[in-house]
């Protein structure tokens, strides 16, 4: 953790409803109620006293053309320590509920454009990729795959290129439920994690910059 945080340092959450999760829109230190708050609720537990802050902008339906959108507001003034980055699943699910698809191509394109901006901007901003997941929750959505798997596939070519760390969370859910975890504890819908799951995603991204 110590090579890319210190006591002083700035952590942004961005994302959609994953990580928006409910938070005050008027209180700019609301983390919600997901895996943003859980993270930050570990952390303070695990290092009592630490000047360590967390903040969440991420925005319930944003696909990844919104985070481009918001760049300058969201990513750049906030000038954060590390961003840790969940973005994919709306570019998805708008093709199936609204008509309106987004291509891997288009996609790994807007995903693409804000990291560049981050690593000419920010220089030394350390990148967090947490790449899309669907669980098997809601057999309505299975058909999903064949547009959300190259979209995962692309997240991980670009945390190859520009992540500091990855975190391969459609993975890591599929390996929970083949030992027994419940999909529908993690998320009853397949893509909103329940407690649980938010609580999973919260360890997981602790392990991943190496705290627990």
């Amino acid at each position: 953790m110590k090579r890319y945080l210190n006591e002083s340092s700035l952590v942004l959450f961005q994302g959609d409803s994953i990580t928006d999760c409910g938070r005050a829109r008027d209180d700019g230190s609301d983390l919600g109620d997901g895996y943003p708050a859980g993270v930050a609720g570990l952390w303070r537990n695990l290092f009592p006293g630490s000047g360590l802050r967390f903040l969440n902008r991420g925005v319930s339906g944003d696909r990844s053309k919104d985070l481009l959108e918001r760049y300058d507001v969201d990513f750049k003034a906030l000038k954060p320590d590390l961003v840790s980055v969940l973005i994919g699943i709306n570019d998805t699910w708008r093709r199936y509920d609204s008509g309106d698809p987004t291509s891997t191509e288009t996609y790994e394109k807007n995903y693409r454009t804000l990291l560049e901006n981050l690593k000419r901007d920010l220089p030394r901003t350390a990148i967090v990729i947490i790449e899309p997941f669907l669980l098997n929750s809601d057999p309505a959505k299975a058909l999903w795959r064949e547009d959300l798997d190259p979209k995962i596939q692309a997240a991980r070519r670009l945390a190859k290129e520009f992540a500091d760390v990855f975190i391969p969370m459609d993975g890591i859910f599929a390996r929970c439920a083949v030992e027994g975890i419940s999909e529908t504890d993690m998320s009853a819908d397949g893509v909103h994690p329940a407690p649980r799951g938010h609580g999973i995603i919260a360890a997981e991204w602790l392990k991943a910059l190496g705290v627990l």
